[in-house]
């Protein structure tokens, strides 16, 4: 079963048990998925659904960081709360020493020494993290490693 179908029946459920915020967040998934599947013209491949819930979720990300800033922490939660439903629909994360020891290797295997070596570990590392870690947190330990 596709992750837009897990999605639809998701969104069933949810409207029947009358979840308003879970409801409302599955539909834009829903629909965020259905208008790529237009544009491209073709169904969507499992990666590209992931990308799309990871697009989502970066959004997410990035507004409770604005809101927080703001002062506004009632609208940051209801973001953390829809980040909640997308995380969940998503594969789960590496921890920040899994990662970390991916980074190491990586830097060990391409020979990197300095900051000048940056694009070509955050290249592999992104090729090899796609989807399993955040790129925030990956390129945070890049720099932190060839520092």
């Amino acid at each position: 079963m596709s992750l837009a179908d897990t999605i639809m029946q998701d969104l069933k459920a949810a409207m029947k048990a009358r979840e308003k915020n879970r409801v409302d967040v599955l539909r834009l998934l829903k629909a965020r998925i259905k208008n790529l599947e237009i544009d491209k013209g073709r169904a969507l491949t499992g990666e590209e659904e992931i990308q799309v819930l990871q697009s989502a979720a970066k959004k997410r990300k990035e507004a409770i960081d604005l809101y927080e800033k703001g002062n506004r922490p009632e609208l940051a939660e209801k973001e953390r709360e829809e980040l909640a439903v997308i995380q969940s629909y998503l594969p789960e994360q590496l921890s920040r020493e899994d990662v970390e020891r991916e980074i190491v290797l990586i830097v060990e295997e391409t020979g990197a020494s300095s900051m000048k070596d940056l694009g070509k570990v955050m290249k592999e590392a992104m090729a090899r993290l796609k989807g399993k870690a955040d790129g925030k947190l990956v390129q945070e330990i890049v720099r932190s490693k060839l520092e």
